[in-house]
């Protein structure tokens, strides 16, 4: 293919399409012909590696066989089906979720994405406990719809105040920007626990339906939950009858190692949402899984949520695909594998330049904090704000090296498909240094 049709095939995007978190009148978007693994190609041949699994969904790259195999098979038997009519390949998806569930869990109520998902999720939960508060954190992103926006505390959420009322912020146990200093992760833990619980207090306990967390923290930094947080927030939700969510959009399907971000963590929250990786972005899918007192309550109380592409076949066929693919491959095994040596890797860029205050890493899941002083932990860009383009400017210098991410306040994320071999992932963290000397300068 030609360069001519590539800048057809962008300028018609440009002339008749909106494009999410932009000002249109200066988008520049890559006409892409064609992706393999964790590659793509433009019309005029030049490749791309994709190093955010786009948005932290492709985790089986492009062009996976198996999947689109699936989807065909689907094709050919039908295409859809209501919610309320039996799909193999729904029943066959919610199956194989729930055992990969802890034994608390016990049915899947599917949607069409992450932010359905949650919107679901908080529904569900205050349903069941007949309160209406909803506790979320301000670093996290939720979605854009509005109750899913509403759940999301970053400057995302700012288009949609003055929001609904009963949704309550409350701070990430974010140690390395905390003004105090821990002796360890645990008395860090004890601290944000600590507030957490005092703000529930505040809020009133019997008016609090769920606390709603990613349960590492995505764009936003990939926060990690210190030793005992996770726990820590299970006891309060427990002792209070507060409904805990775990936001497994973006952390799901092996992402971290686990097939679940919270399994790194010895619990049994009491709600999940999931997309992303479920299908790997090959056909649209996302739902809620729920605990068997869940379950139950809505076995005689009525389950008030609904959508017409709920469990959609096609998505549910790419899903087992890729549930099955996920366990065949390996993948939680290899991602622990290249993951530490890409904490490595990062650790080591972190102690070579003073422009790199942080690294945070699990998994294939990271995130780089840039800053102008490393003493001082001065951001390299004020939070929700880049007048100067800086960040634009050194993503700008990655896609030129052919390194393609994404990058949230002062943070880059690295985040690549989950098939990458330790060979192409050093191959593309090269870029990324070099990228990083001129940063540094």
């Amino acid at each position: 293919m030609s360069g001519i049709e590539g800048m057809e095939v962008k300028e018609k995007q440009k002339a008749y399409c909106l494009q999410s978190w932009s000002k249109q009148n200066y988008i520049d978007p890559i006409p892409v012909e064609k992706g393999e693994g964790i590659y793509i190609w433009d019309y005029e041949g030049n490749r791309y590696t994709d190093m955010s699994s786009q948005l932290v969904n492709m985790n089986l790259g492009f062009g996976n066989q198996e999947i689109g195999n699936a989807i065909k098979e689907q094709v050919n038997q039908f295409c859809y089906v209501a919610p309320s009519y039996a799909s193999k390949v729904r029943g066959d998806l919610a199956e194989k979720l729930i055992a990969l569930m802890p034994e608390n869990m016990a049915k899947v109520f599917f949607t069409n994405a992450g932010a359905e998902a949650n919107e679901n999720a908080i529904k569900i939960a205050r349903l069941f406990t007949g309160r209406n508060k909803v506790f979320s954190r301000y670093r996290s992103y939720h979605g854009s719809s509005f109750g899913a926006g509403n759940l999301t505390g970053e400057p995302r959420r700012y288009a949609l105040e003055p929001g609904i009322p009963g949704f309550v912020k409350f701070f990430d146990p974010y140690v390395y920007r905390e003004a105090v200093e821990f002796d360890s992760e645990q008395k860090a833990s004890e601290f944000y626990l600590k507030k957490l619980e005092e703000q529930i207090w505040y809020e009133g306990p019997d008016s609090v339906a769920a606390i709603v967390m990613e349960t590492i923290t995505g764009s936003n930094g990939v926060i990690i939950p210190p030793d005992g947080y996770m726990k820590g927030v299970r006891e309060l939700c427990s002792k209070y009858g507060i409904m805990m969510i775990c936001d497994e959009v973006m952390t799901g399907f092996c992402r971290t190692g686990k097939m679940f971000a919270f399994q790194n963590f010895d619990i049994a929250p009491d709600l999940v949402t999931f997309a992303k990786g479920v299908t790997c972005g090959y056909v649209p899918l996302g739902g809620v899984i729920v605990s068997r007192e869940i379950a139950e309550y809505f076995g005689e109380n009525l389950l008030s949520c609904g959508l017409t592409y709920s469990g959609h076949p096609l998505a549910c066929a790419a899903g087992n695909a890729c549930l099955s693919y996920y366990e065949k491959a390996g993948i939680a095994d290899h991602v622990n594998e290249v993951g530490a040596v890409l904490g490595k890797r990062l650790e080591e860029m972190k102690e070579k330049f003073a422009c790199i205050g942080d690294v945070r890493y699990i998994g294939l899941f990271s995130a780089v904090e840039l800053v102008k002083d490393k003493k001082t932990k001065e951001p390299l860009v004020p939070y929700g704000r880049d007048p100067e383009g800086v960040m634009k400017k050194i993503l700008g210098m990655l896609k030129q090296k052919g390194f393609m991410t994404y990058s949230h306040e002062n943070m880059i994320i690295i985040a690549p498909p989950l098939i990458i071999t330790e060979e192409q992932l050093l191959d593309e963290l090269i870029k990324f240094e070099e990228v990083m000397k001129i940063v540094n300068e």
